[in-house]
């Protein structure tokens, strides 16, 4: 039996916990009931200093380190539907993408509990809350506020895009440039996704929402783990995977080289058992410009609709949906937490419900 059903039986009887009750149509100020909670590590590694430890001399010498794990923050509502959603952060972030909006609102966390779905928020191995790594980096502070305000398409600093889907006020942006955090150690997505598979053994089947630079470890976990059922990837930004002889050209950008990777075509084909869906906001173009934060985004755009023909191609059930294509203005790179979250969410829900996954 796994993680999410124990956990849902043995809180039936926490009444003290029940506040009210909430449905997927009830708005944000009704009363949420949430029947378990808790975190856990998943994954990581334990590795250990040669010779004898000292209790009253301690030096490394026979002493272990626990490392590269991930956190995982869960909460449980009332009458749970089957499959939880497992939600991944992209780079410079943690769960707190997933978490209240900046400007005060609920975000995805909060919208999918009242949707009646378990959520597991997860800080990434060497990220946050799972900050112990067992590789060394190096750390500095550095001045990065306006590069992510042009980046993540808020508009070109200092101005805001006129249609952008983000609140002005001076507090929402301070809040959400207090978001940003560094990794503690060097990036890989091979740990990432190996902790993603460990964390996926105790949740049992379940669906992964990714974002951004999760986008890459996400097709990775689920060719690692066959309790991956969906995944719903925000605005994926490397980490595309091919298989041999299927692999697109680079593509240049005013923001640098965007590349393909390549993995086994068995492992490719595990991609093709699952439906997934990816979503892109607003705010830049198709076609070439020297707007860096902008171009950015062109050619990762590009590379999923390659990607997804991909997995198409090789018998998937893969979808991509560009925002304003389909009426939908302004999002910035953050679609789960900007001003019309709850539209998106939506649509996510339409997708899950399409695919029996609700």
């Amino acid at each position: 039996m796994n993680i999410t059903n124990v956990l849902s039986i043995a809180a039936t009887a926490m009444s003290a916990l029940l506040v009210g009750c909430a449905s997927p149509a009830t708005p944000a100020s009704a009363s949420l009931v949430i029947q378990a909670q808790g975190s856990f590590a998943a994954g990581g590694v334990v590795k250990t200093t040669p010779g004898s430890y000292d209790n009253n001399r301690p030096t490394a010498a026979g002493q272990s380190l626990h490392g590269d794990h991930l956190y995982a923050f869960y909460q449980i509502p009332r009458h749970p539907r089957p499959l939880p959603i497992v939600m991944l952060h992209g780079a410079f972030q943690s769960a707190r993408s997933w978490e209240t909006t900046s400007d005060g609102r609920e975000g995805f966390q909060t919208l999918f509990l009242r949707r009646g779905f378990p959520v597991y928020l997860v800080d990434q191995p060497r990220r946050g809350r799972a900050g112990n790594s067992t590789v060394a980096t190096a750390m500095e502070p550095t001045p990065n506020d306006q590069l992510f305000f042009d980046q993540f398409r808020i508009g070109k600093w200092p101005r805001y895009f006129d249609n952008v889907q983000f609140d002005r006020q001076p507090d929402t942006l301070d809040q959400f440039l207090r978001s940003v955090t560094p990794n503690t150690g060097p990036y890989d997505a091979g740990v990432i996704s190996d902790a993603m598979a460990a964390l996926l053994a105790k949740t049992g089947p379940a669906i992964l929402f990714t974002h951004s630079q999760g986008g890459g470890v996400g097709w990775l976990a689920a060719i690692k783990s066959p309790n991956v059922q969906a995944i719903v990837a925000f605005e994926p930004g490397s980490g595309f995977i091919f298989p041999p002889g299927d692999l697109p050209a680079a593509m240049p950008s005013a923001a640098g080289t965007l590349s393909p990777e390549t993995v086994s075509a068995e492992d490719f084909q595990k991609l093709t058992r699952i439906p997934i869906v990816i979503y892109y906001g607003d705010n830049f173009p198709t076609e070439p410009t020297l707007e860096r934060g902008q171009d950015n985004w062109r050619v990762r755009l590009a590379m999923a609709r390659l990607w997804v023909d991909a997995v198409n191609r090789h018998g998937g059930d893969a979808r991509l949906v560009h925002l304003p294509e389909i009426g939908i203005q302004g999002n910035t790179h953050f679609a789960m937490s900007d001003l019309n979250n709850v539209q998106i969410a939506g649509l996510v829900s339409t997708f899950l419900r399409q695919k029996k996954l609700d």
